[in-house]
Parts: structure tokens; C-alpha cells; sequence
């Protein structure tokens, strides 16, 4: 339940500090959301990407919002913790360490809510990853919280959608397998009795090992920092740059977690714009290591799917066209081996419309060193789209509800009308 406290709309495009005054009536877990935009702004140009805002409320340490909408007005929710009833300031500045020479920071407006919700009292507060302090790389995006009661207990899992990773699994497997290059990261699972208070406490660790977490924390807050390239954490902050945002609970048993980043799209050009500074888009079509095609290219495909000693994979038909195109290249290891609801991506000639598109399936593979042929089970596809010029999620252009079983070495194809 959240509730809403205090409005303040203006615009400010300053140099030095900004104040929000607001009262709060009792005390409780706060959030901030304020519009600002990074005028002159381009997360795909190096020396440009962004602006850092700094907050801070009272006397208490700061907090920051990395700009990534750019010149873009966007609404950036920040937990700013649990504050005590009365009168409050939220001190907005700019952090000029860790903002690109000459972006500013304009504020169009702030409101204050107060949430009670047992996913907001223990959601995790983030430290930015030391090797990422200054290279506008690997931010996080969003959080998302799924909740599974058991008798009285209920048990939060905190995961974070950073922008990239530096290390880890490939460009070209995060697109085949993941449908995405954004990295996805169960961070924090937490148990909790009927009265909300923690009872147990997990953090994904390094190697992506879970780990029993014993602090720090701020009230009922982990404070965790990502420690290793690809963004696994530990309670080893702080570092200069603190992160809070707010999460957004979600039911994922009928879809792909990708589903989050459908519901805050901005979250796919940031994607994108970090790909393109970071050098690790190729041309259309061409094979250059690790390195993919412009995400518009792609027709992502969220699917639920069970394996059986096997492996999936997703190809794609063009009208007119005699060329199958394929989501793993060719390659087993760039197939899906994991059950659930997936996403994945097909790579098409530029400029492919949906209208375009024949037909659309999926190939069985025989698992990696088995000797027996395995089934691939289909069970629903929710959704499949094309990214807009702007890098946006577009239409969904075609769902299918009936379940199918594909034998290993074959393919199953729907068509597309």
C-alpha cells in the first residue's frame, strides 16, 4: 500500500542545490520520485552518457539516481528508507565525480509516498561495483520481488536488472539463451514470519554460490555491492555510490523475467546505447566473435518449455524467403537446456517487418555427451515482438496456447497469418 505525501512540480536546471521539504504524518518506509532529465544526455556516447543526482535527506548519507533516460523526462523511484514522522528536506545535487563533463541535472518535479509493504521493508540497497565507479557501465536498472508463502513464513527474492555485464556469459549467448543482454540477478532471498521480521537470509555470491548473509543492514535493508564482473554480491560496501531502488513485486509463473524490462521499456534502449559504446555490436548478418547485430534486428520470443535430454532452439521463416534463420547459430551450447518460461531472440535482416515473418518455431537438439535422443515440450508461447526504431518493445505479433512435443533432431513450425 503505498500512499502518496506531497507533490512539489517545477522545473530546475542548476548548478548547485535543489530542496523538497515534506511532512510525514507517521513514520514508515519512504520513497522519492522525482522527474529529472540529463539534457545533452547520450548513454551511447562515450563522454556523455549521463548525469548523477545525488540525494540526500537530512543529515543522512547520500543516495543517487543515474540518469540513464538521458534527455528524456523520466520518473526515477528511490527507497529513501525508513524516516520518522514529521518535518523532512530531500537535498538534490549534482555529483560532478560521477557525471559526465558538462551533462546537468534538471528537475521537473518530486512527490513523496510511504509504503508498508513487507517487499519494500526488506528490500536490498545497493552499492555500485567498484571496477564500475566512473565507466557508466552495469548500473541498475530495476528490482523486482517475488513472494512465496509457505504456512505462516514468506519468503522475498530480490532480483536486480543491470544494464550489462562486463564479464561472464557472452554477448551473442545472453542474446540466444536469455533473450536479452541486460543482466538479470537474483541479489537478496529473505524469510520472514507472520510479522514481516527476518528469520533466515541468502545473497548470491560469488561463482553463483548462495550464500547465508549476516549484514550489514540498514534497519531490516541488506546493504550488498556487486563484487564480482558479473554482478554477484556481498556485504563488502560501502563504496562512493549508493544505489535504492524501489521494487516492484511480481507473479513470473506465467511468464519469462524478461517481462519486467516489457514493463519499464526504456530499460531495452539503455540496453542498446551501453552495446553500442561498449563496442559490441557487429554488422548485420556477419559472424565476429562474441559481438551481435543492433537489437532491432531481433524477434524476441518468450516460450514455456520443458526439456528432456535436450535442448531448444528457435528459428524463423520470411515470406518469400528459402533461408531458415536460427536463435543458436548452429551451435548446442548457444541452445536452451533450462525449463520455464524463457525468452529468446532470432536474428533477421535489417529492417524486417512484422508482416513479413511465415513462420516460427522451434528445433530439438539431443543434450550435450547424451547418447539417447530427448523430446522437447513446447507448452505456450505468450508473446513475441520486434524492438521500433526507438528501441522499444513493439506489438506482440503472435501467441500459441496449444502444447507440443518435438523429438530431438526435429523442428515444429507455426505460421503466421
Amino acid at each position: 500500500m503505498h500512499r502518496i505525501l506531497f507533490c512539489a512540480a517545477f522545473v530546475s536546471h542548476f548548478a548547485g542545490a535543489q530542496t523538497f521539504p515534506f511532512t510525514l504524518a507517521q513514520s514508515g518506509e519512504t520513497i522519492a520520485v522525482i522527474e529529472m532529465t540529463a539534457p545533452g544526455a547520450d548513454w551511447s556516447v562515450a563522454g556523455r552518457e549521463a548525469s548523477m543526482a545525488q540525494l540526500s535527506v537530512d543529515d543522512r548519507d547520500p543516495l543517487h539516481v543515474m540518469l540513464f533516460a538521458g534527455a528524456e523526462s523520466f520518473r526515477y523511484r528511490v527507497l529513501l528508507g525508513r524516516l520518522s514522522s514529521g518535518a523532512h528536506q530531500l537535498t538534490v545535487t549534482r555529483n560532478a565525480i560521477y557525471s559526465a563533463k558538462d551533462i546537468a541535472v534538471q528537475v521537473k518535479g518530486a512527490q513523496f509516498e510511504q509504503a508498508d509493504s513487507v517487499a519494500v521493508r526488506h528490500a536490498p540497497m545497493l552499492y555500485e561495483r567498484k571496477t564500475a565507479l566512473g565507466h557508466f557501465t552495469d548500473i541498475p536498472l530495476a528490482m523486482y520481488c517475488e513472494q512465496k508463502q509457505t504456512g505462516t513464513d514468506n519468503t522475498l527474492e530480490y532480483t536486480v536488472i543491470f544494464s550489462n555485464e562486463d564479464g561472464g556469459t557472452s554477448t551473442r549467448g545472453l542474446m540466444a539463451r536469455w533473450g536479452r543482454t541486460t543482466d538479470i540477478e537474483y541479489v537478496y532471498r529473505v524469510t520472514v514470519d507472520a510479522q514481516g521480521s527476518r528469520k533466515s537470509a541468502m545473497i548470491q555470491g560469488r561463482g553463483h554460490n548462495d550464500a547465508v548473509f549476516t549484514g550489514p543492514f540498514e534497519g531490516d535493508h541488506p546493504l550488498l555491492v556487486p563484487v564480482t564482473q558479473n554482478n554477484m554480491v556481498a556485504g563488502e560496501g560501502p563504496t562512493p555510490v549508493r544505489y535504492n531502488p524501489v521494487p516492484v513485486v511480481v507473479d513470473l509463473s506465467k511468464s519469462s523475467r524478461e517481462t519486467v524490462m516489457d514493463q519499464t521499456p526504456i530499460t531495452w534502449r539503455v540496453m542498446a546505447q551501453e552495446l553500442i559504446r561498449e563496442n559490441k555490436l557487429r554488422p548485420a548478418g556477419a559472424v565476429d566473435g562474441e559481438r551481435i547485430s543492433d537489437p532491432r534486428n531481433y524477434l524476441f520470443i518468450d516460450a514455456k518449455i520443458r526439456n528432456q535430454r535436450s535442448r531448444a532452439a528457435a528459428v524463423v521463416k520470411l515470406k518469400g524467403k528459402p533461408t531458415w534463420f536460427t536463435a543458436n547459430l548452429g551451435r548446442t551450447d548457444l541452445a536452451i537446456e533450462r525449463d520455464g518460461w524463457v525468452r529468446t531472440t532470432v536474428e533477421l535482416p535489417p529492417g524486417t517487418k512484422a508482416n513479413q515473418i511465415a513462420e516460427v518455431g522451434f528445433q530439438c537438439l539431443a543434450a550435450d555427451r547424451e547418447k539417447d535422443a530427448g523430446i522437447c515440450e513446447v507448452l505456450e508461447i505468450s508473446k513475441m515482438f520486434l524492438l521500433t526504431e526507438a528501441i522499444l518493445p513493439g506489438p506482440s505479433l503472435y501467441k500459441q496456447t496449444q502444447p507440443v512435443t518435438i523429438p530431438s533432431g526435429q523442428i515444429h513450425t507455426w505460421i503466421l497469418k
